[in-house]
C-alpha cells in the first residue's frame, strides 16, 4: 500500500476554499493582527517603560543628598521582632544634623543595632531636607527599570491578545447565529423523503 504524504502549505488559511466561510477569513485576520500588534506594541511599550523608569530613578538618585548625622539614641523596641524574636540588621535610630541653612534638625533613620549614641551616621535627605531612604545603586536601578519595562510589555501584549480573542469570539458567535438561522430555513426542506 502506498503512503500518502501530506504537504503543509504556508498560508493555507488565505487560499480560496469553497468550504471556507467569510467569518473564517475574518477570524484568521483578527488572529494575525492581534499577534502582530501585541508583539510590536509590547516591544515598544517595554522599551518606553524601561526608559521612563530609568529617568525616574535617576531623578530620584540625583535629588537625594548624603548628610552627616549624629546618633542621639536607638528607638526602643526596634532591635527585635516581638513575635519571632529575630534580631534586625538595621534598627530605627533618632539622629540630629545641621542643614545647609544652619538649622539643627532631628529625624529617624535606619542604623546598625550596635551603634552607640554620639556615633556618626550617614543619612540621606531629599530636596526639602527630610530624611529619606538611601538611593538605589546603578545596578539595582537598571534591574528595577528592566522589570518595570518587562511588566509593561507583558501587560500590553496580554491586553491586546485578550482583546483580539474577545473580538474573535464575537465574530464566531455571529457566524454561528447566522449558520443557525440558515439551518432552520434549509433544514425544513429536507424532511423525510421515504414513503
Amino acid at each position: 500500500m502506498r503512503k500518502v504524504r501530506r504537504v503543509q502549505v504556508l498560508g493555507r488559511r488565505w487560499r480560496s476554499n469553497p468550504l471556507c466561510r467569510r467569518s473564517d477569513i475574518v477570524e484568521a485576520w483578527i488572529l494575525l493582527t492581534a499577534w502582530v500588534v501585541a508583539t510590536i506594541g509590547a516591544v515598544l511599550v517595554g522599551v518606553v517603560g524601561t526608559q521612563v523608569a530609568e529617568r525616574a530613578l535617576a531623578r530620584e538618585r540625583a535629588a537625594r543628598t548624603p548628610v552627616a548625622t549624629v546618633l542621639v539614641r536607638i528607638v526602643p523596641g526596634s532591635t527585635r521582632d516581638v513575635v519571632t524574636g529575630i534580631r534586625y540588621d538595621r534598627v530605627v535610630g533618632a539622629v540630629r544634623w545641621t542643614d545647609a541653612k544652619g538649622t539643627v534638625r532631628t529625624g529617624l533613620t535606619p542604623v546598625k543595632p550596635d551603634s552607640k549614641a554620639g556615633s556618626p551616621v550617614r543619612a540621606w535627605t531629599d530636596g526639602h531636607g527630610r530624611l529619606v531612604s538611601a538611593p538605589v545603586n546603578a545596578a539595582e536601578a537598571s534591574a528595577r527599570a528592566a522589570l518595570a519595562g518587562a511588566g509593561a510589555a507583558l501587560f500590553t501584549g496580554a491586553a491586546v491578545l485578550v482583546g483580539g480573542h474577545l473580538i474573535r469570539l464575537r465574530v464566531q458567535r455571529r457566524a454561528t447565529e447566522r449558520w443557525g438561522v440558515e439551518w432552520e430555513r434549509v433544514g425544513r426542506q429536507w424532511g423525510h423523503t421515504t414513503g
